[in-house]
């Protein structure tokens, strides 16, 4: 969807994406069970990380420069990495690593210019070497399914557009959304095929 592409629609898409990792990621924060037979894995991380999700995507944002239709891609690719891989639930201690690493693939699939793997990973406020690690253990829990269709693109823009329609500000309303977030992944209800088949920048980072 065009409008959905809007760059001014941007802080309200990552607020959107933002609220909807921090309640998947923190329902599955709750369940024990879960947590207890959860697969190791290079995203976990040992403490949650101190900046919110967020913040963290708001960081992505701003300093990746990636198109907008990367962070639709890098959901989709989120939404894929949950299904193929239940044994690895979004939590606190693993959304930030799975998010940047979306975004760094995504961007290397989608648009013509992007960042190498150290760039990102300053980014993302870790080591190049991790960065470089995360990505390998992304794509081969993609199963290497990178291709998004235009019909599934907008399947995505369309129901993140409606979903996006509802927010209230400040806060969003989820009272009516179609999102499974009682599972263990996040799952959009939509009828989709799922058949499909360095830049550099000397742009200085706090991190």
């Amino acid at each position: 969807m065009a409008e959905l592409e809007n760059p001014d629609l941007m802080p309200k898409l990552i607020t959107f994406l933002s609220s909807l990792l921090k309640r998947v990621a923190e329902s599955n924060d709750l369940n024990q069970q879960q947590l207890q037979h959860q697969k190791i894995s290079v995203f976990q991380g040992l403490t949650r990380p101190t900046i919110s999700i967020h913040g963290y995507l708001d960081r992505i944002f701003k300093y990746a420069n990636c198109s907008p239709s990367c962070f639709i891609v890098a959901y989709v690719y989120l939404d894929r990495f949950t299904q193929r891989q239940p044994s690895l639930p979004i939590n606190s201690f693993n959304v930030h690593r799975l998010l940047i690493t979306s975004v760094m693939v995504s961007a290397k699939f989608m648009d013509d210019m992007y960042y190498n793997n150290a760039y990102y990973a300053k980014v993302g406020g870790i080591s190049t070497m991790e960065m470089n690690f995360l990505e390998v253990d992304f794509l081969f829990g993609l199963g290497f399914h990178l291709n998004v269709t235009p019909g599934t693109f907008q399947a995505y823009c369309s129901h993140l557009q409606r979903e996006m329609l509802m927010m209230q500000p400040p806060l969003i309303n989820f009272a009516d959304s179609s999102l499974n977030l009682g599972k263990s992944v996040v799952k959009a209800h939509l009828c989709f095929n799922d058949d499909e088949s360095s830049h550099q920048n000397q742009q200085q980072l706090a991190v």
